[in-house]
């Protein structure tokens, strides 16, 4: 049998694997890397425009990121940590678009304003705290609030049309936010990887299996899904960046660092729009509150969207149950996914997390009326011909051992590392493919340590000019790399 080596292996062809290829090369052109995906393209699970949100997730909108305690505070801190993430990623993606390794910004990202609109008066007192937390603070300095329905007219027309003028309603805007195509994004980036030599893409390569060699390589099995013949990639480092089929592939590896993990798959649906009509009205990502039960990714959304070029207009997602990690997985997935080490930690999340399994279950059961007047809290004037629905992605959450060893269920993504550096997975979700770029440099900073410390650092910070800087705490800093990549990225 035939043995490729390699220097890096690339396990999932999403935006993740794409983003460290990426990061990698530029910091050293001389690795080889291969990069294996288990579809006929790249970019086709999570990645997908029709399967990711594409909000471009900063914290701006998204009510889930900004929780409100028994007392009535609203906690900000996870927001400003996602915000300056993001702002990580559009510093490469300005970048690479400057050096013409992206094509036209308008190719994969967009200006799209972020709003976060409430009704009732607990909400609206919650949406006025919000604001005067967040605005107070640099990253969110141009926050703008308005309870006025004359103004919200304005910002989000679609939404204020045909509500009871008597409703006490509120929102905020970010008028720079952005729509991201992430599948386009992630195409991009893997054609520019498939012209340099060192680079080579596995397509219909699904990997099985792990071997870790004494001098701390791997050997990694990948069969042909279609021809069915099997090869085997020496790589020194492994990075699982599969989205949900991370979780088994991470405990195939069988390092310690894998004990403990389950994973809890969610599934979710879009009501969509393409009536060129209707989604003209409407230029915004309007985001509301959960519904009480609701897991994280299932905050509703009127969401402009502009996916491989085509304009649309999306609502929801609705969540769903299933036992499939991926899209194009198996009813088994979840199953297999059982072992001794985790068992007593799902066993706790499941029997904790009853409301949410039944919430997802309901959610399974509506009919496309029942969808629809959800819809008409945000589109009062929607008609039910007008609105189809599409399939998204599927989402693994992730299960870890709390401090008792039971169970706790993770709404975030968590990066899991061998020890000694030789492979890394990222789990979970939400806020996912927004915040890549950070999530990649933390694997570069726990996995190639001796190199972050010395030459690649300030390679890294010529790409990347905020890296080892707090965006947090330095406003001087956040202002002018801000300036500097709305203008790059044309989001201004």
């Amino acid at each position: 049998m035939t043995i490729q080596k390699v220097d890096v292996l690339l396990v999932g062809g999403g935006v993740m694997s794409a983003t460290l290829g990426t990061l990698l090369t530029k910091l050293d052109p001389t690795l080889k890397i291969t990069m294996v995906e288990r579809l006929d393209h790249v970019a086709h699970e999570s990645t997908d425009g029709w399967n990711n949100a594409g909000t471009g997730h900063a914290g701006y909108c998204e009510l889930n990121y900004t929780a409100e305690d028994e007392q009535g505070n609203v906690a900000i801190d996870r927001a400003l940590a996602i915000n300056a993430n993001f702002e990580v990623s559009l510093q490469l993606w300005a970048h690479m678009v400057e050096n013409g390794v992206l094509p036209a910004p308008t190719q994969f990202i967009n200006p799209t304003p972020h709003m976060s609109f409430v009704w009732g008066e607990d909400n609206v007192a919650f949406l006025r705290q919000r604001h005067k937390k967040m605005s107070a603070h640099h990253l969110f300095k141009e926050m703008e609030y308005s309870e006025d329905p004359a103004v919200l007219r304005e910002w989000m027309p679609l939404v204020m049309e045909g509500r009871d003028p008597a409703e006490k309603v509120a929102a905020t805007r970010v008028t720079h936010g952005a729509d991201v195509d992430f599948g386009s994004l992630t195409r991009n980036l893997v054609k520019r990887l498939q012209e340099k030599e060192s680079f080579t893409l596995l397509l219909n390569h699904e990997v099985d299996d792990f071997e870790h060699a004494q001098d701390g390589s791997w050997f990694v099995r990948a069969d042909d899904r279609k021809s069915g013949k099997s090869s085997t990639i020496n790589a020194k480092f492994v990075f699982l960046g599969a989205g949900g089929g991370a979780l088994p592939l991470l405990q195939a590896s069988d390092i310690d660092e894998a004990n403990g993990y389950g994973g809890f798959p969610v599934s979710g649906q879009w009501l969509v729009c393409k009536d060129p009509a209707i989604v003209s009205q409407h230029h915004a990502k309007v985001y509301g509150k959960a519904a009480i039960g609701a897991p994280p990714m299932s905050v509703p959304h009127l969401d402009t969207r502009i996916i491989n070029g085509e304009p649309a207009l999306l609502f929801g997602p609705y969540a769903g149950f299933t036992t499939k990690f991926l899209k194009a997985g198996s009813k088994l997935d979840l199953l297999k996914s059982v072992s001794i080490s985790n068992l007593l930690p799902m066993m706790s999340v499941g029997i904790n997390n009853m409301d949410l399994t039944k919430y997802l279950i309901s959610e399974v059961m509506q009919s496309h009326e029942d969808r629809v007047a959800t819809l008409r809290g945000y589109f009062p004037n929607c008609k039910d011909e007008d609105w189809t629905l599409a399939e998204a992605g599927q989402r693994v959450q992730v299960i870890k051992k709390d401090a008792e060893g039971r169970g706790k269920l993770e709404f975030g993504t968590e990066l899991v590392a061998a020890k000694d550096g030789s492979l890394a997975a990222l789990l979970g979700a939400s806020p996912g493919a927004s915040v890549s770029v950070q999530a990649m440099i933390e694997v570069l900073e726990r996995c190639f340590k001796d190199k972050m410390q010395s030459e690649w650092k300030a390679r890294l910070k010529e790409i990347i000019p905020s890296y080892g800087e707090d965006l947090k705490t330095n406003a001087d800093l956040l202002n002018s790399i801000r300036e500097h990549t709305l203008t790059t990225l044309k989001l201004k």
